[in-house]
């Protein structure tokens, strides 16, 4: 099933389900982290404006989980999972536009598959991990690599304001193992590689973080990206796709607030 998060005119947000043979949209009676029922779909999906499909608690991701994108950049595979965070306020949802901040000079792209947490958990067995996850939706872990190379370390860099697109929606039936990654920008193939070429399985990623912190219902795990990162630019249009998901589409522009 494609759970979505999205808004019509002078309504509030409010999650959904996509009836995709009819391309239509159907309410859901509550949130898909507990009890909901599936409400009839008759919305035209063209009629909805779709949000980031989930309003996570935190986000959490990890870094270096494509050995090729390790070797791009010139640092060894970790031998545990290295994680950090994205701050809410840099999450976005597709067609809504990342902003290129002042500070740096090279912002890039990094298409990446994100694990949706389905219910609170801590210390979660290997054996047990598929029964946390509601579903995977597509992301793009956008950051600016000037600056994480001069900070030393990663949250100014990771964590600018819209600088995590999530979406279009959770996908709530893909099998992780082995699903293509992509990254166009422009229409130009910057990125393909394939989920089994992980380090780090997506079940061995929530036994790690969970090790350390509770998971609740609805945080958000990305889960690293492939080797071809690369920049953008004002005008750009990013379009990161999941084999099996869909597309999260984004514009580019430069931020002129100053």
């Amino acid at each position: 099933m494609q759970i979505i998060r999205y808004k019509q005119k002078g309504t509030a947000p409010q999650y959904g389900w996509i009836n995709s043979a009819e391309g239509l949209v159907g309410p859901l009676s509550g949130a898909p982290f507990g009890a909901y029922r599936r409400l009839e779909a008759s919305i035209p999906l063209k009629d909805v404006t779709l949000l980031a499909p989930c309003e996570p608690g935190k986000i959490m991701a990890v870094g270096r989980n494509y050995p090729e994108h390790a070797r791009e950049h010139g640092v060894e595979i970790p031998d545990v999972p290295l994680i950090f965070t994205k701050p809410l306020s840099s999450l976005i949802g597709p067609g809504e536009t990342i902003v290129l901040p002042p500070q740096s000079q090279r912002v890039e792209h990094e298409a990446e598959l994100a694990v949706v947490i389905a219910r609170k958990g801590r210390w979660i067995p290997l054996e047990k991990a598929k029964n946390y996850i509601l579903g995977y939706t597509a992301a793009n872990d956008v950051t600016a690599r000037d600056l994480q190379n001069r900070d030393g370390q990663w949250t100014r860099a990771k964590g600018f304001d819209t600088f995590c697109p999530l979406g279009p929606w959770i996908e709530t039936e893909l099998d992780p193992a082995d699903a293509l990654v992509t990254c166009r920008v422009n229409g130009e193939l910057r990125q393909m590689a394939s989920t089994r070429e992980m380090v780090f399985s997506v079940a061995q990623l929530i036994v790690y973080v969970s090790s350390f912190m509770t998971l609740e219902p609805g945080d958000v795990l990305l889960t690293g990206t492939p080797a071809g990162v690369g920049p953008l630019a004002p005008g750009d249009r990013v379009e990161v796709e999941i084999e099996g998901i869909g597309k999260l589409i984004n514009p580019v522009k430069a931020d002129t607030h100053i």
